[in-house]
């Protein structure tokens, strides 16, 4: 068969090209996903806005590193910075639900990654609270925590469809 032939296939079977990373950025996802930022008015002879992270740099490196590695350009097409993107949000959304600037004590660092699920139960009068995990634990079965987060429901949903991948006919 012909080097050609073979390209077809990698193609058509969706297959990564060796090496391959993304090239997403910081300045992607702060400009695409503005609810993970806030503006802040410099105060010098202009003022000006300056856009700051609400996750920390260096998390949100590792975050971006992760996803040029994971969501590849030559799978996800022209939907590959959005997916990327959504990469980043998932893994944002989970370290703000358990950020803090700080702990008291042990006990209320570890209540900071404590599972949360829906309300199943409320009452007011010497109030009670009660969630259902259900949902989360069931979901991890097969997609883990990327149910966790909006952002990782839609990854996962665009996931399933670049993994059909193409046809091979003969």
């Amino acid at each position: 068969m012909s080097e050609q032939f073979y390209g077809l296939i990698s193609s058509a079977a969706n297959m990564p090209q060796l090496g391959e990373l993304g090239t997403y950025m910081r300045e992607m996802f702060l400009t695409d996903f503005p609810q993970f930022t806030k503006k802040q008015i410099s105060q010098g002879e202009e003022e000006e806005n300056q856009i700051i992270s609400l996750v920390p740099d260096p998390m949100l490196q590792v975050f971006i590193n992760n996803a040029n590695a994971s969501i590849l350009p030559s799978r996800y097409g022209e939907i590959w910075r959005y997916a990327a993107g959504l990469y980043v949000a998932h893994f944002s959304a989970l370290y703000l639900k358990t950020y803090s600037d700080g702990s008291a004590t042990p006990a209320r660092a570890a209540a900071t990654g404590q599972q949360a699920g829906l309300v199943k139960e409320a009452t007011m009068g010497d109030t009670t609270v009660s969630y259902d995990n259900e949902a989360i634990t069931e979901a991890s079965a097969k997609w883990g925590a990327w149910n966790a987060t909006q952002y990782g429901q839609q990854l996962v949903t665009m996931a399933r469809m670049i993994g059909m991948g193409g046809m091979y006919v003969i």
